[in-house]
């Protein structure tokens, strides 16, 4: 079965807010280093320990998301916020701008999968997912075949 999707543009206030939710999700021990440095107040006191940590761990966000949000303004990246339209199997995903073009996604370039609770998120870098809405989807059903597709191939618990 090939699941096909009403076409869908990704916003990009939605890019910038799930991209960064990513970040925190694989780079969550950055917040143990600036609390290391803000340990330094014991060895000696002074308040420029802490801030110098909290500045450190604002710049670190801040560098995120000027990043994700350079992303949306590059030429070359005008393409992941038109409308695309899916189809879905258990081979590929396939992105189509229109009936003529498309670009396959393979599974094995999938790193992970979740559910939210409005969408299917698929990760394939830190910079880069796929996000798809349950409202793009034709039928509940649909839903749930991709769902079963995530479940089988090892995305999803």
């Amino acid at each position: 079965m090939i699941v096909k999707t009403k076409k869908y543009k990704l916003e990009t206030g939605t890019y910038i807010k799930q991209g960064l939710m990513n970040i925190l999700k694989e780079q969550w021990w950055v917040v143990l280093i600036a609390i290391a440095i803000a340990c330094g107040y014991f060895w000696i006191p002074s308040w420029w320990w802490i801030s110098m940590a909290i500045l450190a761990y604002v710049l670190y966000w801040l560098f995120w998301v000027i990043q994700f949000a350079g992303v949306t303004q590059m030429e070359q990246n005008k393409v992941m916020f038109e409308k695309l339209s899916y189809e879905i199997d258990s081979r590929q995903i396939l992105m189509k701008i229109n009936s003529k073009q498309g670009m396959p996604i393979k599974w094995e370039m999938v790193k992970d999968a979740q559910i939210k609770d409005d969408a299917y998120i698929l990760v394939l870098s830190k910079a880069q997912f796929i996000h798809l809405p349950f409202k793009i989807f034709n039928s509940q059903n649909e839903v749930k075949f991709v769902e079963t597709i995530l479940k089988r191939k090892g995305y999803l618990a």
